[in-house]
């Protein structure tokens, strides 16, 4: 095992412990909590989230609670945040773990829209199991400083470590400036920032298309219009409309595109 990795984690644990954020889902080991919160976070910056964690529980408490809304009111909350149908996904989530309660450990991927990370995160931070989700942040912290691999995690400090993690990742550990020299916990011995190929090392990220006139675009102007409690043409954009009304994100009424749920 490698000495030198074992103790930047140690340092890392022990930076996060004065330094890390205080996020509001930080502050629960809920597991309906920590599954909103890794939903919305999903492709989705920390402080665009923050607010709206925090009126979607206070709304919404419980997997309970959120499976009685109606998914047309899920929908409208959720607008702003992008990919609406995480939040189609979270609602039958929801309702699978209220009518049957949640999963076994090794059965968290059954839950609609729970994939391998999602899963391990629950496990991590509702749990506080010894599971490290490895998120893009985490996979570009690993490929730098721990090229050889996770050293491991101290006992009981999963959920530490993991949280540790992504704050090293989103803000010292970045994609495109990591702030090596400028003050990063785990700066000592990192082989990448030693050797000058942080760029070489660091795992490639998906582009996305252009937004400006793109399908996404367009439906979430749709989207905007619906949460807003207005009824939109069928044919002001018949191919978005069909796009919509297809993933269950709207209904049609007549000639008319209106909320899922309220045709």
């Amino acid at each position: 095992m490698d000495a030198a990795a074992e103790r930047a984690v140690t340092d890392l644990i022990q930076w996060f412990g004065t330094a890390g954020e205080d996020l509001p889902w930080r502050r629960t080991r809920d597991r309906y909590a920590v599954l909103v919160a890794e939903t919305q976070l999903q492709a989705t910056p920390v402080r665009r989230v923050v607010p709206y964690y925090v009126s979607w529980m206070e709304r919404w408490p419980t997997a309970a609670a959120l499976a009685r809304a109606s998914v047309g009111d899920v929908l409208a909350a959720w607008h702003g945040l992008g990919y609406p149908l995480r939040a189609r996904r979270l609602h039958e989530a929801s309702r699978v773990v209220a009518e049957r309660g949640w999963p076994a450990d090794d059965r968290m991927t059954d839950l609609p829209g729970v994939g391998a990370y999602t899963a391990a995160a629950l496990r991590c931070f509702a749990d506080e199991a010894d599971v490290l989700p490895v998120d893009t942040n985490v996979r570009r912290v690993m490929a730098r400083r721990f090229p050889g691999g996770w050293p491991g995690t101290p006992p009981g400090r999963a959920w530490a470590a993991g949280q540790a993690l992504m704050d090293l990742g989103r803000l010292w550990c970045t994609n495109r400036a990591p702030r090596c020299d400028g003050g990063c916990p785990v700066r000592a011995g990192c082989p990448a920032a030693d050797a000058g190929n942080v760029a070489d090392v660091t795992p490639p990220l998906r582009r996305q298309g252009r937004y400006e006139g793109s399908m996404r675009q367009r439906r979430g102007t749709l989207m905007g219009a619906l949460a807003r409690g207005e009824r939109v043409r069928l044919d002001d954009d018949p191919d978005a409309s069909a796009s919509l009304v297809h993933d269950g994100l709207a209904a049609r009424d007549g000639r008319w595109l209106v909320r899922a749920g309220h045709a």
